[in-house]
């Protein structure tokens, strides 16, 4: 494909790919924490302070990474908005009018404001107003991201149909594809202290939250794809559809694993045969594997963000 070719927009497709992941990791930890964690460990406190402490060292790195690749994105945009060279549109007079006078760069200041609230929210984690706070932060934080795409072009009544599905989808692909990160977390320290019904426990509440965030990535990604892709042909023989494709053939094996998690490896859990043990290896296995996979997800829709939609070639 001549995507692939495009040698002037792989810095930008990877730092929109790492940007996307590291934005997913730290609202999925969020949402795993409040929906997932907290009710499962509450018996188990010992297991609770150790991930507790760890999910807090990796959302505090994501949020690192998201704001590094936030700035250079910024850079990025200014230089293709401005078409001047990299050394006279990285000067702040630039900057600050992309900054103020661009959907994106209001955009991103948005965001750059709710990423410090986050921030407070981590360094005061021990508050109780931090963690409802913190949720609404990480969601506002992910949810914005649909201004900086392809949804904010579009127009009138049918642009906010569509920056309403796009911030839907990813909510839903944060709090399933992110969560998936604290989640084999919480396996692997439950691997160490023992107990494995307390993993079951949390392998069935996250088992719920995927459902949910798959049904809402389905129904918002058909929504999406009507406006950008239009017809199957389109889909066919456009570059941005058989991208498209890559991306639902990468889903596709996400669900498999997920499956094979919820259907198989998670009635083994804290049984009395000596399966549970295995079960729950094979569970931390498979966790990495659609975490990797989630994040070629990422890297695809990074390629997406830089090609013209289907739809205008129908």
């Amino acid at each position: 494909m001549d995507w692939l070719a495009a040698e002037g927009h792989v810095p930008l497709i990877a730092v929109r790919a790492i940007h996307f992941a590291a934005t997913a990791i730290i609202a999925g930890t969020v949402v795993f924490r409040t929906v997932v964690a907290k009710p499962a460990l509450l018996p188990d406190q010992a297991a609770a302070k150790g991930w507790r402490t760890q999910s807090l060292r990796i959302a505090w790195i994501a949020l690192a990474v998201t704001l590094l690749s936030g700035a250079i994105w910024l850079l990025l945009q200014a230089i293709s908005m401005t078409g001047l060279p990299p050394g006279e549109a990285m000067t702040s007079q630039v900057l600050s009018t992309v900054l103020d006078e661009t959907q994106f760069g209001v955009v991103m200041e948005i965001r750059s404001i709710l990423a410090i609230i986050l921030a407070t929210c981590l360094a005061y984690d021990r508050f109780p107003w931090a963690d409802r706070l913190a949720l609404a932060a990480a969601l506002g934080l992910t949810a914005s991201i649909a201004w900086t795409g392809h949804a904010a072009s579009t127009l009138g009544a049918l642009g906010n149909l569509h920056l309403a599905a796009d911030a839907l989808h990813l909510v839903a692909a944060a709090s399933w594809i992110g969560g998936l990160v604290p989640f084999a977390l919480l396996l692997a320290v439950v691997h160490r202290y023992g107990g494995d019904s307390l993993a079951r426990y949390a392998t069935e509440r996250f088992s719920t939250l995927g459902i949910v965030s798959v049904a809402t990535l389905m129904l918002t990604g058909i929504v999406n794809s009507w406006i950008l892709v239009g017809s199957f042909r389109a889909l066919l023989v456009t570059e941005y559809g058989q991208v498209l494709m890559l991306k639902l053939a990468v889903f596709a094996a996400m669900l498999v694993f997920a499956a094979v998690n919820r259907f198989a490896l998670t009635p083994r859990l804290a049984v009395s045969s000596g399966n549970d043990r295995e079960a729950l290896r094979k569970l931390i296995r498979n966790s990495v594997v659609e975490i990797a996979l989630g994040f070629a997800i990422f890297a695809i829709v990074g390629v997406l963000g830089t090609l013209h939609p289907a739809i205008h070639f129908s």
